[in-house]
Order: C-alpha cells, then structure tokens, then sequence
C-alpha cells in the first residue's frame, strides 16, 4: 500500500464556484484532479485529503463531490478544510457514509486510522498561527487552542494504534507554522509524539515558501499538498 496526499479540491458540483478566477491554473481543474489520480492511484492505495473538499453548504450539495471522490481508485481519508461548511458531526457523517454507500472513503476527526502495513493517520484541521498576518486574538485564539487540543487527542489516538518504528502521519489543513522551520504548539505536539510525516494545505501563493516537498525539520517530513501546488496530482507521501 502506498500514501498519497492532496487538498483543497474545491469540487463544486452543484455549487456555482469557478476556481479559475484565482488564476488559469484553475481551469477545469476537478478535471484535471481526476485524469492525474487515475493515472497515479491504484485500487490497493490510500489517499489523504487534506480539507477544502467541496464548496458545497451541506450534505446534500455536498454528496454529489463525494460520490466523484469515492468513485475515483485507492481508500481515502477525508479531513475537513476551513471551506467545508457542509461538514457536520462525524456521527452525521459516517451516517451517510454507509446511506449513501461511499464505501472508500473515511472521515477523520479526533481519532486515527491505522492502515494495514502498520502506517497510521492522524490529525485535524488547524488554524491561523500567532504571528501570521491576518491572525487576531479576539478572532482567532479561541479556535486555535480549540485545534491544538483537537490535534492532541488525535496524536493520542494514533499512539494507541501505533506500533514501534512504523511511520505516523499527521495530516492539517492549515499550515503547522507561519515560517518555514518555526518551533510553535503545533510542532512541538508533531515531535512530541513521534511523527514521521506532515502533509498541509491551505496555501495556494504562487509564491510561498511553504512550498515544502517532504522536507525535514527535526526529523519530521513536510509537504505542502494543496492541489495546485502539485499539479492537481495526489503527492506521494509513503514510501
């Protein structure tokens, strides 16, 4: 079993959404997503999807982007984005998983998945960091220590599962630092318990240097996987 990871679809199926006014690098990009993971994926694979899946506002707009999702090669796990107002509680979710027959795909919140080769998975969305621009107190540390206790009990989660010196996982949506290398309350959890590798989204700047490509900072691996960042292709993250 390999592991990819992509995110920030943005699938709009049902919702008047085109991408494509952030740039022609957006143009039919739901097509371009599903050409490159069949071209990439295998059924016996596994794909993170790092948040930002759909644009629509509820289950129902919504199923239609999961349905393309679930039909596409491999097992994926779905991770929500700050864009996924359609996202409800994970009991809601799961519900209509097995309604619904979406039999590929997992939603993942406050818990982890272990994998058959002994890889597990775990993470949560994120939030804006101390230190970034549009960071504010009054708006954003409430939700922020909101995301670090939700990460916490997910990493804790996936120490239960985890078997010594097999790789764990951590998959954000937001980025675990403002700059490259920072040492923050994300990063210092991402160490704390062990973790291989960190796949984010979120940033789309043509000019970011976010931009990682499984780089290591004191020994975990970082790759920015939002989908126009790798050519609207699932990133191979493991092996």
């Amino acid at each position: 079993m390999r592991v990819f990871a992509i995110g920030d679809l943005h699938l709009s199926t049902l919702v008047d959404k085109p991408m494509d006014v952030f740039g022609t690098r957006w143009n039919n990009h739901a097509e371009k997503i599903q050409e490159n993971w069949l071209k990439t994926v295998e059924s016996d694979d596994l794909v993170i999807v790092a948040g930002d899946i759909s644009w629509a506002t509820d289950l129902a707009e919504a199923l239609p982007d999961l349905r393309l999702i679930d039909d596409l090669p491999g097992k994926k796990i779905l991770l929500r984005g700050n864009h996924d107002y359609w996202w409800q509680s994970i009991t809601k979710l799961r519900r209509l998983g097995s309604s619904e027959g979406l039999n590929t795909i997992s939603f993942l919140q406050n818990d982890a998945f272990l994998l058959e080769d002994g890889t597990v998975i775990c993470g949560t969305r994120g939030w804006l960091l101390p230190g970034d621009a549009d960071y504010s107190v009054e708006a954003d540390e409430k939700i922020m220590k909101r995301e670090l206790i939700r990460l916490k009990i997910s990493l804790q989660e996936a120490e239960k599962l985890r078997n010594q010196g097999k790789p764990l996982i951590a998959a954000l949506h937001y980025p675990p630092f403002v700059q490259v290398g920072d040492k923050n309350e994300v990063t210092a959890l991402l160490e704390e318990f062990g973790v291989t590798d960190c796949v984010y989204g979120h940033i789309h700047h043509v000019w970011t240097k976010l931009r990682l490509n499984r780089q290591e900072i004191r020994g975990i691996r970082y790759s920015l996987v939002a989908c126009d960042q790798i050519g609207f292709t699932p990133k191979l993250i493991f092996p």
